[in-house]
Parts: structure tokens; sequence; C-alpha cells
């Protein structure tokens, strides 16, 4: 994945991280979605799918063979070494999918939207740089509260599983900012930084 395009992207869940790409994405860049090459690893009759069933039983599979998520997120929440075993399984898969994506890409930038960069020291010498998108804790619960109609308590514990700020600001190249409900401050933060990302 080495080469002058591809930059990284993350953010913690509510930061605006998914908007911050939708915005690269009209600007030029090609985004390429680590969630979404996980979930195609995990649907049914994706690649993740054999090991998964043999490392977690039949419990974690939803009756079309796909990954049972709310149950295996469930079993995350309580059990580490749950988290490490499927992380073991998807992401190899999702490092593959993303670096054949760049290889093949014709975009003059490549956007990897990873949830998981900070936890996954790997990419950094991928990359040939990170952004990282964020906000204040209580912004980032209320959003996710609302979006997804959970308990904050819920929230906050998904919260308390993912990279501290510091630990994502450590990686950072660039650093966003996404503090307001308001789309505007987030795209003159974009637009600023087109010619840095080659896309002007």
């Amino acid at each position: 994945m080495a080469g002058g395009k591809a930059w990284g992207l993350t953010g913690g869940i509510g930061s605006g991280k998914s908007t911050a790409a939708r915005l690269l994405a009209a600007l030029g860049a090609e985004v390429v979605d680590a969630d979404a090459l996980s979930r195609a690893a995990t649907a049914a009759g994706g690649a993740a799918m054999p090991a998964i069933a043999q490392a977690f039983g039949p419990s974690c599979l939803a009756p079309d063979g796909a990954l049972e998520r709310e149950r295996m997120r469930a079993l995350i929440l309580t059990q580490p070494t749950a988290k490490r075993t499927l992380e073991a399984i998807v992401h190899p898969l999702v490092r593959q999918g993303m670096v054949q994506a760049i290889e093949h890409s014709q975009a003059p930038v490549v956007i990897c939207d990873i949830p998981l960069l900070a936890e996954g020291p790997q990419w950094r010498n991928r990359l040939c740089g990170v952004m990282v998108v964020e906000c204040d804790e209580a912004l980032q619960v209320q959003r996710v509260c609302q979006r997804n109609q959970l308990p904050e308590a819920t929230v906050r514990q998904w919260i308390s599983q993912q990279a501290s700020p510091e630990a994502r600001r450590r990686i950072a190249d660039v650093v966003i900012r996404n503090d307001t409900q308001e789309i505007a401050p987030l795209q003159a933060q974009i637009q600023a930084l087109a010619g840095r990302l080659g896309l002007s």
C-alpha cells in the first residue's frame, strides 16, 4: 500500500469521520471503507465466515449464515479475547481488500477510512499520512444516542473500548475538529486540506 496517494482517515464513533469521508469523496478522492470491507467479509458467504463459525460456534451465526452482529457485539463487550479472535480473522481480509482497491484506483488520492487505525500500528507505514476527526466526548455521545437510539451507558461503553483521543493524535498528521452540528466548519477544514491531499 505504499505510495503517495493513500491517506488514512480515522476517528471515534460519532466524531463525524464518515461525513468527512463523504466530503473528501465529493472533492475527487476515492474512499475505501474498512467497515464496508468488514461487513462484506462477515456477510452470508463472506470470506471470514468459515473461520468465525469454527472459532465461535453456531450461536454467532444468523439464520442466513452471516455474522449475528448483535450477539457478537455483546460478546465482545464482555470478553476481550473474543474481540481479539474476531479481529485476527477479519482484519487481514480487510487489509487485503484495501491494498487491492488502492492498487486499482485511478483517483488522485485514496482515503482509507479505518476506524481502528490507532489500534493497528501495521497501517502507519503503509500510508503517506493520517487524518484524525475528533470532537468532545459529550458531543460524540449525543450524536450516537440520537443516531442509533441507544442508551447513554451503552454508547459510553463503546467509546471506552476505542482508542483514546490522545492515542489517535499521536499518529495524526492532520487533526480535524468537528465540534458543532453544522457541517460548514467541517467543510471549510476539508477544503483547506485539498491541495495537501492532492485534490486540487
